[in-house]
């Protein structure tokens, strides 16, 4: 979800707010009655409306939520062929429901978590080897 123009002011100051907050907060409801906020739910609500702030679109999931192929290539940022693939390789774990096919997304959190470390391992190694063989100026 992104932020409305009319509500990105708004939105940053509640950022700011919620940055040097200290103590408890509650929810108060439109009738005025106030419920205690658990810290997990704050640091939620802290970390949704950072980024919102920031301009990002959030998306809330719960982590044993499934995804349709379409779904979880979108977080990958790949093709839904190339998504596909991978499951078929057995790279990411899915199931089918009829003949979808499922993935729960902490399967695929891990996946990418996976991915994005082996990618800055290469990248590391490159640079490294550039290194040693004189490419970069000083």
């Amino acid at each position: 979800m992104l932020v409305p123009d009319r509500d990105a002011s708004t939105v940053k100051e509640l950022d700011e707010a919620l940055a040097h907050a200290q103590g408890k907060a509650v929810l108060r409801s439109p009738s005025g009655d106030e419920l205690p906020l658990p810290h997990s739910v704050y640091r939620v609500l802290e970390q949704v409306v950072h980024e919102m702030a920031r301009g990002n679109a959030v998306r809330v999931l719960p982590v044993r939520a499934e995804l349709s192929t379409q779904q979880a290539a979108d977080l990958l940022n790949v093709s839904r062929p190339h998504l596909v693939k991978l499951l078929e390789r057995g790279e990411i774990p899915y199931h089918r429901v009829g003949s979808h096919r499922r993935v729960v997304l902490e399967d695929l959190l891990v996946y990418k978590e996976r991915r994005d470390r082996e990618r800055l391992e290469a990248l590391d190694e490159i640079t490294r080897i550039s290194d040693e063989l004189g490419l970069y100026d000083e």
